[in-house]
């Protein structure tokens, strides 16, 4: 078992950022980051307080009792309204999709509003517009893309997604390997 990425997907799942969760535990947003990357390892008595701020305990987080599941319904997909998408929301359309080889998210933006900047990566990346328009940013580069197209691209400079309508957007997202 890869304790510090299950302890980064449950922290994901629970919405909080490493700093919230630091805060959460009383330890540093760097001690958070290095047991997500496997270079620290808690004592039993940290791991059990981080957790708890979780809202999980030892028993389940190490319970190999775990079925793949198949079919998601929106009750599994892990939404977060994110204040920096302006009136944008991200909606994880599988749980604990970084175990697999691509993510899918429905990412939704309101007029004018903006997905984080992702930065190049050696993967694949494919969206496909099902409302509104969107422009892609691709380094200094913008495309438009409208409702039925789509892209793919292997991201080599920094790249993010805009609505310049006055209607919301949405977009599936898919990469791979997960990066979201």
């Amino acid at each position: 078992m890869d304790i510090g990425k299950e302890l980064m997907l449950l922290r994901q799942k629970c919405g909080l950022t490493q700093q919230e969760m630091a805060d959460r535990c009383e330890l540093s947003k760097g001690f958070i980051s290095q047991v997500e990357r496997n270079l620290a390892s808690p004592s039993i008595a940290t791991l059990t307080d981080m957790l708890e701020c979780l809202g999980s305990s030892l028993s389940s987080f190490f319970s190999e009792k775990r079925e793949e599941k198949l079919v998601f319904t929106p009750q599994d997909m892990f939404e977060k309204v994110d204040e920096d998408l302006l009136c944008g929301k991200v909606t994880w359309l599988v749980p604990d999709a970084q175990k697999n080889s691509m993510e899918p998210i429905l990412v939704e933006l309101g007029p004018g509003g903006q997905s984080d900047t992702m930065p190049p990566s050696e993967g694949e990346e494919f969206g496909y517009v099902l409302a509104g328009s969107v422009d892609l940013y691709l380094g200094d580069t913008a495309m438009r893309v409208r409702t039925g197209c789509s892209f793919c691209l292997h991201p080599g400079s920094d790249h993010y997604l805009k609505n310049p309508g006055k209607t919301k957007a949405k977009v599936l997202w898919i990469s791979t390997p997960p990066s979201f």
